[in-house]
């Protein structure tokens, strides 16, 4: 598991988890999103310009 703080979220990458390839987006313990690193499409949940900006700056620093 990959538990990253940044930005007022925390974002997990559980390894193991089912595909696609994705990531959990938290924000004061509850489950806002989860995200489809693959094909960088909404899996459920919503985001925000600030919480797609953090995962692709994540994604850049090979940290997802």
């Amino acid at each position: 598991m990959g538990k990253i703080r940044r930005g007022g979220y925390v974002f997990i990458n559980y390894k193991g988890d089912h595909d696609p390839r994705h990531v959990h987006v938290f924000r004061d313990g509850k489950e806002i999103a989860k995200w489809n690193l693959k094909d960088k499409v909404l899996m459920s949940g919503s985001v925000n310009k600030r919480i797609l900006d953090i995962i692709e700056e994540l994604v850049k620093e090979g940290e997802l």
